[in-house]
């Protein structure tokens, strides 16, 4: 390891290589050079750029493998004095000098912890995590990182899936627009050494495994998958992805890692898409459990041939393409043009011209006051407040006693969430950190957790916690998922809070204090026991680093919630999937109908009307998608329209005033809502088409005014063509998915 420290100086100051020379940023100049570089490549030279190893630690085999051109790429080292030496074997060693690309799976930032991607969502703030997400990559990239593994696109409607906390949430739109400001913000404009390439994934329909169940089969028929799954990435690819990886699962049975059709025809084709793809982790050998490939020489030859560019962590490409092009199963022309891919983005990244960092300021750049004050305000615009009694924001004027609570009150590592491999608990800030901080002074802070941890039963502690309740003014109960309760392979059948947390609720509000719930999770959880005897319940997707000064100021008033869910919270878990912009059916839920436990079955059978709902859990869910309460309340008019009919190049002018009829300033989510009323297929009965973040005094009014150009209303109907239908719409501005009245619109031809 000291040599390789020693190694720094020297590797900061060599000279870029003479046929190098060039700007990567000139295109036409760039291709010449790849060219170049082909020209020179053995085909084991080619087929190593498409090869991925994870490291760990400087190895000397894994040097010996770059020495001789055998990977093109590393994942998983972090040390940035590593990386350099690796580095320099493959610029100095290796017979043509190709950069390693070194990648981390850094999904909510990397030493300095955003909110999972879920609560990036719920800010409904695309600037902000295009903002959050450059700042990761200005942190990551000085350690010498170049690659993340992010933005995750996959529409997520199952909140038993534990990737969930991974994504956008459940709406096609929404992803569409986070993931194209996380593909901005971490790749920036390219032009130095801090763009981070971004990696769209999982191509496609990850998010619809079906029962919830990470790595199942999926079954997406091909009008569903252009209309709700494959727009997101499609709006990757245009703001500039220079990456992407294929999916885990088989689609109406065909793997993604061998999907030509969608990787070939879709992305390369109708989408022109120039960056690479790469595989999920040994998803081209996973092919053969799935019984599409007969072995791993079968699995390198469909990979290859579908599209795929790199292999990550199979090693089928190391061991089989060489052989597979000798036979003619795979083309050499194949290979070249998987590899030109790949240098392209190496180029880009500037790797040939700058493949070093200076180790001496990796440190400078982490937990910085930028860094710090974005996490905290991505924390704080996260948080929704799905309900209060009036209890919220606490009035420290009447409080002598608070009662801190729970095991998600300080819980650092399990408030970063998931994947959060880089973060370091001791820079993470609980809220019982912050609620010490910020109200010791004038407030006594009692601190009994009751658990330990979220799965835990104990009635010792249960009991101790709700003595203490009795001595309290108020009680801050945090509870919640521990972060290894979600993300990859950590899925559930029953989304209700787990070991004896209930029972702890239940305990503290027999107590009669007023009980704020404050949740940290990775997914949409039941919450209809909580929400019956909570005074208010503020819920945070896994907030981060900074996740506590930011729930302790929302406690106080010093900001206001402004959250909105980016996922449907059911109210049982039997109604999961369950997701507001559904289709209506042939017999629609009237809102009539009486839930099976409040009347005799013989009753139910003869007074339900036969409609699409549940006998023992309706079928309304307990807080619908966008929902989210401020510490104030506002009144939309009925938004107005600037004609009543339209053509296909025109821009629907919608004009609404929102005015705060509370006494607070306080920031509302406007949301545009649409439906096609009748189609050549069937429509949802809501899709949403825009929002916008809007903040207002007391007593303010404001005009506003959303542009919806008509071919945003566009889909894929029965002739698998994408096209504006003409006809009878439906236009809502409200708060959430739930609310509003309707104004109606046609659009002609």
């Amino acid at each position: 390891m000291k040599r390789i420290r020693n190694t720094i100086l020297s590797c900061l100051a060599l000279p870029a290589l003479a046929f190098m020379a060039v700007s990567c940023g000139q295109e036409d100049e760039t291709e010449a050079r790849i060219d170049e570089l082909l020209s020179q490549m053995t085909l084991r030279e080619k087929i190593g750029q498409m090869n991925q190893l994870s490291v760990s630690g400087f190895s000397q085999k894994v040097a010996d493998d770059i020495r001789r051109g055998a990977t093109g790429s590393i994942l998983n080292e972090t040390d940035p004095a590593v990386i350099n030496e690796y580095q320099r074997i493959a610029v100095e060693e290796s017979r043509l000098g190709i950069p390693l690309l070194v990648a981390r799976d850094v999904i909510h930032g990397y030493r300095t912890v955003f909110p999972i991607p879920l609560g990036m969502a719920a800010t409904f703030d695309p600037e902000l995590v295009e903002r959050g997400a450059r700042l990761t990559a200005e942190e990551v990239t000085a350690s010498g990182i170049r690659w993340t593994f992010s933005p995750m696109l996959d529409v997520s409607r199952d909140a038993r899936w534990g990737r969930i906390a991974e994504s956008s949430g459940e709406d096609t739109y929404l992803n569409a627009v986070m993931g194209a400001a996380m593909v901005r913000g971490y790749q920036g404009d390219l032009s130095d050494s801090t763009s981070l390439a971004a990696c769209a994934k999982h191509f496609v329909g990850y998010g619809a495994a079906e029962s919830g169940r990470d790595y199942n089969s999926t079954w997406i028929p091909p009008r569903a998958m252009r209309n709700v799954y494959l727009p997101p990435f499609e709006t990757a690819v245009k703001a500039g992805a220079l990456t992407l990886m294929t999916s885990f699962n088989d689609n109406d049975g065909v793997p993604g890692t061998g999907n030509a059709e969608l990787l070939k025809d879709v992305l390369r084709g109708e989408w022109g898409f120039d960056g690479f793809v790469v595989t999920d982790w040994a998803s081209a050998a996973e092919m053969i459990p799935h019984g599409f490939a007969s072995d791993g020489r079968h699995a390198a030859s469909l990979a290859m041939n579908a599209g795929v560019d790199m292999d990550m962590m199979s090693n089928v490409y190391s061991a089989y393409l060489e052989d597979l092009v000798k036979r003619g199963e795979v083309k050499e022309s194949d290979i070249d043009s998987a590899v030109r891919n790949i240098l392209r983005v190496k180029f880009r990244l500037g790797l040939f011209d700058n493949p070093y960092v200076d180790v001496g300021k990796a440190l400078e750049v982490q937990y910085n006051d930028s860094v710090m004050t974005a996490a905290y305000r991505t924390a704080l615009e996260s948080a929704v407040l799905l309900k209060n009694n009036g209890v919220l924001p606490l009035d420290r004027s009447k409080i002598r006693r608070v009662l801190v609570t729970g095991p998600m009150a300080d819980a650092p590592h399990d408030q970063m969430g998931t994947w959060t491999f880089d973060g370091q608990k001791e820079h993470t800030i609980t809220p019982l950190d912050a609620i010490r901080e910020s109200w010791g002074d004038d407030v006594e802070v009692i601190y009994e957790p009751g658990l330990s941890y979220c799965r835990e039963f104990n009635s010792r502690g249960v009991a101790r916690a709700a003595e203490a309740a009795r001595r309290a003014d108020v009680i801050l109960a945090f509870m919640g998922e521990e972060a290894i309760m979600s993300g990859e392979a950590h899925c559930l059948a029953d989304i209700t809070l787990k070991g004896g947390q209930r029972e702890m609720i239940e305990a503290l509000a027999a107590s009669g204090k007023p009980l704020v719930l404050n949740i940290m999770a990775g997914r949409p959880l039941v919450l209809d026991m909580e929400s019956e005897i909570a005074d208010a319940i503020l819920f945070s997707f896994h907030p981060g680093t900074m996740g506590g000064p930011a729930i302790a100021d929302l406690l106080s008033g010093k900001a206001s919630p402004s959250g909105r869910l980016p996922s449907t919270f059911p109210a049982a878990s039997g109604q999961v999937p369950c997701y507001y912009s559904h289709n209506n059916t042939g017999r629609p839920f009237r809102g009539d109908e009486t839930m099976l436990y409040d009347i005799p079955l013989e009753a139910a059978q003869t007074s339900l009307g036969n409609t699409s709902y549940m006998l023992d859990a309706g079928f309304n869910p307990l807080y619908p998608f966008g929902y989210g309460l401020t510490y104030s309340a506002f009144e939309y008019s009925l938004p107005t329209l600037d004609r009543q009919e339209y053509s296909d190049g025109d821009v629907i002018r919608v004009s609404f005033t929102l005015t705060n009829k509370g006494k607070a300033e306080a920031t509302e989510v406007a949301q545009l809502y649409v439906r096609d009323l009748v189609g050549s297929v069937t429509r949802p009965v809501k899709e949403l088409k825009g929002f916008r973040r809007v903040t207002l005094a007391p007593g303010e009014s404001s005009e506003q005014v959303f542009e919806l150009p008509v071919s945003e209303l566009a889909f894929v109907g029965l002739d698998m063509k994408k096209k504006v239908e003409p006809g009878e719409f439906s236009l809502w501005v409200a708060g959430d998915s739930a609310s509003g009245e309707s104004v109606n619109f046609r659009v002609i031809r």
